[in-house]
């Protein structure tokens, strides 16, 4: 299982020091096979407060390590899905935006992977990472908070996508800061057999979702949510998921980075998951 994190935090950038305080989500980056037509790889999130939120979405396929995994997404294009109805789209970073994303630091490490420099108003926002054509393979999608000082934070965090036997299962990272800042509450879920209620023809059918540190320890793991000590809060906090098989766990985190491992109890079966951070406070 350390060789799976490992796999994560390479892509983890070094983001501005800002000020001690409130802690914030600053970044999310999911890792999972890409597939066409349902299978693509979806991430939504939320910026709450009041004033609009700057960040950089990436879409990573070519330059991921291969590791023991299935062949790399070889071009993934990606979509930003703002409030509007209107669709922000990259194949190629350096075709648009060349000079903002390079500004950042973080640009994508190879040509034909793809980046979007947003400013972002409150409310919720969806990026969706699929490959060109019929193309398919594992690939990474990453949103990176660009500017802390502002009174606004993402918040609710979730990322769906193909969960696979073996390596291959979903793999999603969360940065917790600034440094210095106080410690975060937040609520773990993986989701599988309620995505049915969406439409989603092969849900994960019994989703275990365990959550590990920079240095390979376990924060939490679950399988079935209400076994959770916490389960009487976290369905106080209107969090509890739909179906008792799907899993749910409340972690208090000190800043640093943390890896979410979506599979299947059963690790033979495998199907459509959704793993999800919310910030509670």
């Amino acid at each position: 299982m350390k060789k799976l994190i490992v796999i994560l935090i390479i892509f983890v950038a070094v983001l501005p020091s800002m000020p001690t305080g409130a802690s914030q989500l600053l970044n999310i980056s999911t890792r999972a096979a890409v597939l066409p037509g349902e299978f693509v790889l979806i991430g939504g999130f939320i910026v709450t407060g009041s004033e609009p939120k700057k960040v950089i979405l990436r879409a990573l396929g070519p330059s991921l390590p291969t590791g023991d995994f299935s062949p790399l997404l070889p071009d993934p294009i990606l979509e930003l899905h703002q409030n509007d109805g209107t669709i922000v789209t990259n194949d190629d970073w350096r075709e648009t935006q060349e000079g903002e994303i390079l500004d950042t630091g973080i640009s994508p490490p190879d040509e034909v992977e793809s980046a979007i420099v947003a400013t972002l108003p409150p409310g919720e926002h969806t990026v969706i990472l699929r490959g060109k054509g019929e193309d398919q393979g594992i690939a990474l999608v990453e949103i990176y908070d660009l500017d802390q000082a502002v009174d606004s934070l993402l918040a609710n965090i979730s990322s769906r996508g193909l969960v696979l036997g073996g390596p291959n299962v979903m793999i999603a990272g969360v940065i917790v800061g600034p440094d210095g800042s106080s410690p975060a509450t937040v609520v773990f879920r993986g989701l599988g057999p309620s995505l049915s209620d969406a439409g989603i023809q092969m849900p994960l059918p019994n989703p275990s979702l365990s959550v590990f540190n920079e240095d390979g320890a376990v924060i939490g793991t679950n399988e079935d949510w209400m076994d959770d000590p916490n389960a009487a809060e976290i369905a106080a906090l209107g969090l509890g998921p739909s179906n008792n098989l799907e899993a749910a766990f409340e972690a208090t985190l000190a800043p640093g980075e943390y890896t979410a491992i979506l599979n299947n109890v059963t690790t033979l079966e495998t199907g459509v998951g959704l793993v999800e951070a919310y910030h509670i406070e």
